[in-house]
């Protein structure tokens, strides 16, 4: 793991964001927040359906998105994010065990207490989704409808939580959320042994999207072994399957199998691999193992720029607006630490994003900046995309550093033991 930034000045980034989140609140604007509105969303459906038309009802949108990123206010409205929400959670679990329990346990419990708030009405079971319509090439997806790429963050959230204070209805509600993600979602064969999985419930989606099944692989995994469970264990297996036989052969995944969207992208590449490396750590799979080390030369190859840092797509599938996005540092941060040590390429990738966070990133008031515009910054904090993200990546590599500082500090006492025992 990399030593270009100590603890301390880890720890000191992290504790000057937490200022900053104490100060601003836990509501913001959002990266959709242009196309949330009924305005935006039929500019939205019109760029699907005749895009030369609708070209020009998003350029309004496209050019403040680019320029004028402040202008979301015109647009819409801050918001809570329960996606959002599950990142704080965990990031103050992490704090809790790294620092001391309080304040930080109280802040991981308060935003369990939220996510408990915002669940989707009309569910059995514990569901979340985005507080907005979204507006996609199959139509509009109504407000909350859940997402089983909302769903595993929540789960951890709850069992990180658990981790830390072993209270039983944390345990009540991840049981329910494990049995939502497998209840709900639709599969959908795609040979004899994998299954894809649907984004959203209902029979109107029809799946294919590489990092949703990645997802609910995990989540189910993760719930299988929690409450020994084989149902979980089946339904996980396919999906999994299915994400190894979507894997091409350069070691990329699409973001669809559906012929339609495929672009390779940071964050969603970074998703994939997150979860095969979680799914490998529970399980010791092999067939993981072998996808992430295909995965991994993928991504550190075709991701990055020739400085060593993120770039959205390995090919941009239409003009971006943007050099550098927060969420692809905060995706490469998870991976690089989840995998620490196994891919040297990684690693020093890691250094190097660190550096330039830390450098370029972090504003004087301890918040991040959104994006690196083709002409300056958004400079707008969206818990969502991605204060929130940072945030928890940051405290778990400040965790697992402070883990592998104690367990060298245990091998250099012991070493002079052993010495003196051999003599």
């Amino acid at each position: 793991m990399t030593e270009t930034i100590t603890n301390e000045e880890l720890q000191a980034a992290i504790l000057r964001f937490v200022g900053w989140l104490d100060r601003f609140g836990e509501t913001s604007y959002d990266h959709q927040s242009f196309f949330a509105s009924d305005l935006g969303r039929r500019a939205k459906a019109l760029y699907y359906r005749k895009p030369l038309l609708g070209t020009l009802a998003v350029s309004p949108m496209i050019f403040c998105e680019a320029f004028l990123p402040s202008t979301r206010r015109l647009f819409w409205k801050p918001q809570r994010f329960p996606i959002a929400d599950a990142h704080y959670a965990m990031g103050f679990a992490f704090l809790s065990q790294v620092l001391g329990p309080e304040p930080y346990h109280n802040r991981a419990v308060h935003f369990l207490e939220a996510l408990k708030e915002s669940r989707t009405a009309g569910f059995k079971h514990y569901a979340w989704g985005y507080p907005f319509h979204w507006e996609t090439r199959r139509g509009t997806i109504q407000a909350w409808t859940p997402y089983i790429t909302t769903l595993p963050y929540a789960y951890e959230a709850f069992r990180d939580v658990y981790q830390v204070d072993g209270n039983p209805k944390w345990l009540e509600i991840m049981q329910s959320i494990a049995l939502h993600g497998l209840e709900d979602y639709q599969d959908y064969e795609t040979s004899p042994k994998a299954s894809s999985c649907s984004y959203s419930p209902g029979p109107h989606d029809s799946g294919g999207v590489v990092n949703a099944s990645a997802y609910r692989a995990f989540l189910l995994t993760a719930a299988a072994l929690d409450f020994s469970e084989e149902k979980y264990r089946k339904a996980a297996e396919r999906n999994l399957h299915f994400v190894l036989e979507s894997q091409n052969a350069n070691g990329s995944w699409y973001y669809s199998t559906d012929n339609e969207r495929d672009f390779v992208d940071h964050f969603h590449t970074c998703f994939v691999l997150k979860a095969l490396a979680k799914i490998e750590q529970l399980t010791g799979s092999p067939d993981c193992r072998s996808a992430i080390e295909r995965g991994v030369e993928y991504y550190t190859t075709n991701l990055f720029s020739s400085d060593g840092l993120p770039k959205p797509f390995s090919k941009p599938p239409r003009l971006t607006v943007y050099r550098r996005e927060l969420y692809d540092y905060a995706e490469c941060i998870n991976l690089a630490t989840l995998l620490d040590g196994r891919f040297a390429k990684l690693d020093e990738i890691l250094s190097l994003v660190l550096k330039d966070l830390f450098d370029r990133w972090q504003k004087p008031d301890g918040s991040f900046r959104a994006r690196e515009l083709l002409v300056g910054w958004d400079n707008v904090p969206m818990h969502r995309w991605a204060q929130s993200q940072l945030f928890r990546s940051l405290s778990f590599l400040l965790k697992r550093k402070r883990k592998k500082a104690q367990v060298r500090g245990v091998q250099s006492t012991l070493e002079p033991l052993q010495s003196a025992v051999t003599k």
